[in-house]
This record gives structure tokens, C-alpha cells and sequence, in this order.
């Protein structure tokens, strides 16, 4: 019971001390050990050095290549003025009387595209901005609007997103980035139904009692990792700044959709068709790790696709692309940050895991499930994921301490892999995005507004109607299976 208050403690002030804005590096490790220290008879500095650092070095020697192609792709399509061109283009076609569905939908072309929801947010914000200024829709209703787009559906829900939660359980479950497509749809249709309605009801409401744009100065942002750090978590460094002049004008709408299209059809193509013709038998020597294709063809296919998308980007946008080796160390720098602090929690998780309290917690998440690993596994991501403020982060946690026993319970029972990779991405988008999530902060101070004003909605698109999501997706892959 000792033991059980220790992680419990450690839970907690983890989600404190990172609300507060200390780095998950230092948080991490820290915490990994304070729950140790509360475990009788477990050594401290093998916990530090054999389960923390091992598995943490792991999931970094694993996932590396794509949060640095992510955060290349994410930086180019900035620098080149692709992104804002979709942007605009998006929402000079719907125009201002569907402000809030022209926004969610520009910010869902660029992350299932594979740009940061990051460099989405800064793309997108100055353009909301000005858009619900004119249509004179409260500013509070911005980041919400925002999170429905980036944060949500395209992140966990749709088939075939290159996002880093997608990509995560291929290797323990030997599965694609379009796992369970239909269901996948039916989920993501769900929750941009539920928060299309909720965002025009409140924009709707406001304009019943006179509640407008307000009296906001409206100050222009800038992704630069050189200024003052705003985020924490899986951020990237922000600035409240000028922005960068870009070195012409922005591109076609047609030449800088391209590269969102390539990824996408590439990434199908790859690894649905291509890579598995392959003769990769290889891949079953020790010195390649004694794995499988199925272990790897995933996260093989989102490399390409992301390479190749970033050198035609280059090629197209040669000249609008002025200090292209900048952008490209830009982007290179702010992949570092984010997997390091996703690599913490993961080194933290294995920690707790290995500790003889953890068995009581998974005895309860099994307890809740009622014996069916989708809803155990739903669970305990979902969980997990709030804890640590982190969809990637919790996500990895459970996977590698209940990844292999759900599989292996699934197949037992005739689940398809398929179901369990489509439930587990999706778990990771609802209580993930609570108070202390980076992505959250992050988003709240491109937009220059607090927690206090803006926060209500945002956990309504990106925390209540995600778990709904679950929910069904729960209920429907119990009935019918992977579809």
C-alpha cells in the first residue's frame, strides 16, 4: 500500500510541477525515483540506469526519424508560405459567414498532411484571427476552433495521418497507418460533427447576447527557436514577435497543396503495397534486431513519404525558401525537444511499471475492462495520457508495459491488431488534452488568452467529444470488428 501511495504521489506532483511550467526532463526522472524510494527493496540507481535511460533511449532510437522528418516537413511548409496559402485559400472560399468550420477545416488539411499541429497553429492563428474579428465571433472560441482541426480527429482518428500517435503502436501490433479505416472515419466524422455543433452553438449563443469579437490587441506570432520558450511538454519553443518576412510571395494554392497530397498517397502506397513486395527476410538476423516486416513497413512508410514530400517542397519553392539551410536547422533543433520530453515519460513509465505497485493498478484497469482488451486498453491510455499530459508520452507508456499482454489477449479472443491500433490512437486524444497539456499552453499563448477564458471549450472538442468518440469506436469494434 506504501508502494501504491508513492505513485500515486509522484502521479500528482508530476501533473503539478509540470502545470507549473518545469520541464519534463528533469521531471521525468525525478519522479521515477521519488516513487522508487517508496518501493521496499528496489534499487534506486538500477531503476535510473537500467529502466529509465534503457527505455528512454528506446523509444528515441525508435521514433527519432519521424519527429525529425515531422518537424523538417512541419518548418518548410511555414518558411515557403505553403501553409498559410492553404489557409487562405480554405477560408477565402467558405468565407467569413462559416468562419469557424473554414478554420477547423484548414488546420485538418495541414495535420493530416503531416504538418506540426504546432506550425499549424502558427499559420492558422493570425488568419482566425482576422476572420472572426470580421465576422465579429467572440476571440475566446479561436483556440478551441483551433484544436478541433489540429488536435483531434486528424491526429488519432482518421487513417493514415503521419502524426507520431499513429505511427507508435504499428511496431507492437505489426500494423499500418490505415489500420481500421472505416471505423477510423466513422470516429473522426463523430468527432467533428460534435465539435462543429458545439463551436457554432456558442458562437450562436454569444451573438444572442451581444458578446462580439472583444477588445483584443491581436499580436502576430512567430515559430522561432532562438527566443523565450513558452511550452513545455511536447511544444515547440514560441515567440510573441514579429514575423519573419518571407523572401516572396505565396504559393499557388494547387503547387503547396501537393506535398500534403503526397504524403498522404505515399504513405498509403508504401505501405499497404510497395514495401511489402519487398524481400526484407533479412530483417531476422540479430544484427537488424530480429524483427519483422509488419514490425517496421509502418514507420518505413511515413519516413519516405515525409522525405520525399520535403524534397519536392524544396524543389517547388526553391526561390521562396531564402535561407533554406536556416530552415532546415530550425526544423532539424525543434524535433530535439519534443522527443527527449515524450522520452522522459516513457523512461518514467517503465519505471512505475517495474515497480511490485503497478500490479495493483493494472489489476484495477483490468477489473474496469471487464476482461475485453479494448476497453482495458482504452482505459489505460486514456489515463495514462492524462497523467502525464502527453498523448504520445502515455500512449508509449502503455504500450510497452501492456502492449504485448493485450495483443496476446486479443488474439485469443479473435480481435484483430487492426482494432487494437485504431482504439489506441484514439484513446490518446480526450484526457491528454488537460490543463497542463504543452500543446494546450501553447496554443492559448499564440492566441494571448488564458486558460480561464478560453479553456471551457477546448475541453469540450478535445476532451469530452473525443472520449465519446472512444466510446463508440469501444462499442462498435466489440460488435463487428476491424473495418
Amino acid at each position: 500500500m506504501i508502494g501504491l501511495l508513492g505513485v500515486v504521489f509522484a502521479l500528482v506532483l508530476l501533473i503539478w510541477l509540470a502545470y507549473r511550467g518545469i520541464s519534463v526532463l528533469l521531471l521525468g526522472p525525478l519522479m521515477a525515483l521519488l516513487a522508487t524510494l517508496f518501493a521496499a527493496g528496489t534499487p534506486l540507481m538500477a531503476s535510473y540506469t537500467q529502466l529509465f535511460m534503457g527505455s528512454a533511449g528506446q523509444f528515441i532510437i525508435q521514433y527519432f526519424p519521424l519527429f525529425l522528418l515531422g518537424a523538417i516537413f512541419g518548418k518548410l511548409m511555414d518558411d515557403s508560405g505553403s501553409a498559410e496559402a492553404i489557409s487562405q485559400a480554405i477560408v477565402g472560399h467558405l468565407g467569413s459567414e462559416r468562419a469557424i468550420l473554414a478554420v477547423v477545416l484548414a488546420c485538418a488539411v495541414l495535420t493530416y498532411g503531416g504538418v506540426s499541429l504546432f506550425v499549424v497553429a502558427f499559420a492558422v492563428y493570425p488568419i482566425a484571427a482576422a476572420l472572426f474579428r470580421q465576422a465579429d465571433i467572440p476571440k475566446r472560441l479561436v483556440p478551441a476552433t483551433i484544436a478541433l482541426g489540429a488536435f483531434t480527429f486528424t491526429m488519432t482518428a482518421l487513417p493514415g495521418t503521419p502524426a507520431i500517435q499513429n505511427a507508435i503502436p504499428m511496431p507492437h501490433f505489426g500494423t499500418t497507418p490505415f489500420a481500421a479505416p472505416f471505423l477510423g472515419i466513422i470516429t473522426a466524422l463523430v468527432m467533428f460533427g460534435l465539435g462543429q455543433w458545439w463551436l457554432s452553438r456558442q458562437a450562436k449563443l454569444a451573438k444572442g447576447v451581444g458578446e462580439g469579437y472583444g477588445a483584443h490587441e491581436d499580436q502576430p506570432v512567430s515559430f522561432d527557436k532562438t527566443q523565450r520558450e513558452l511550452s513545455a511538454g511536447e511544444g515547440f519553443d514560441v515567440t510573441l514577435i514579429e514575423p519573419d518576412i518571407k523572401a516572396s510571395g505565396l504559393p499557388p494554392f494547387a503547387l503547396a497543396i501537393t506535398p500534403v497530397v503526397l504524403v498522404i498517397v505515399l504513405n498509403y502506397l508504401l505501405s499497404t503495397h510497395l514495401i511489402p513486395r519487398l524481400d526484407t527476410q533479412y530483417l531476422a538476423e540479430p544484427i537488424y534486431g530480429s524483427t519483422s516486416l509488419d514490425a517496421v513497413r509502418g514507420i518505413w512508410a511515413i519516413i519516405a513519404s515525409l522525405t520525399f514530400a520535403s524534397l519536392l517542397l524544396i524543389g517547388m519553392n526553391w526561390r521562396r525558401l531564402g535561407e533554406l539551410r536556416r530552415t532546415l536547422d530550425d526544423g532539424a533543433n525543434a524535433s530535439v525537444l519534443p522527443i527527449f520530453n515524450t522520452a522522459s515519460l516513457v523512461g518514467f513509465g517503465a519505471v512505475i511499471a517495474a515497480l511490485p505497485a503497478f500490479d495493483i493498478i493494472k489489476g484495477f484497469v483490468d477489473d474496469l475492462g471487464g476482461g475485453n482488451p479494448l476497453v482495458s486498453l482504452a482505459l489505460s491510455v486514456n489515463v495514462l495520457a492524462g497523467v502525464t499530459g502527453s498523448a504520445s508520452g502515455g500512449m508509449s507508456i502503455a504500450l510497452q508495459t501492456l502492449g504485448a499482454e493485450y495483443l496476446a489477449l486479443a488474439n485469443q479472443l479473435g480481435i484483430s491488431p487492426d482494432l487494437l491500433h485504431r482504439v489506441t490512437t484514439v484513446a490518446t486524444g480526450g484526457l491528454d488534452s488537460l490543463p497542463h497539456n504543452g500543446a494546450v499552453v501553447t496554443l492559448l499563448a499564440i492566441c494571448g488568452l488564458t486558460h480561464r477564458e478560453a479553456y471551457k471549450d477546448i475541453f469540450m472538442v478535445a476532451v469530452v467529444f473525443p472520449i465519446l468518440s472512444l466510446v463508440l469506436l469501444v462499442v462498435l469494434g466489440s460488435l463487428f470488428g476491424a473495418f
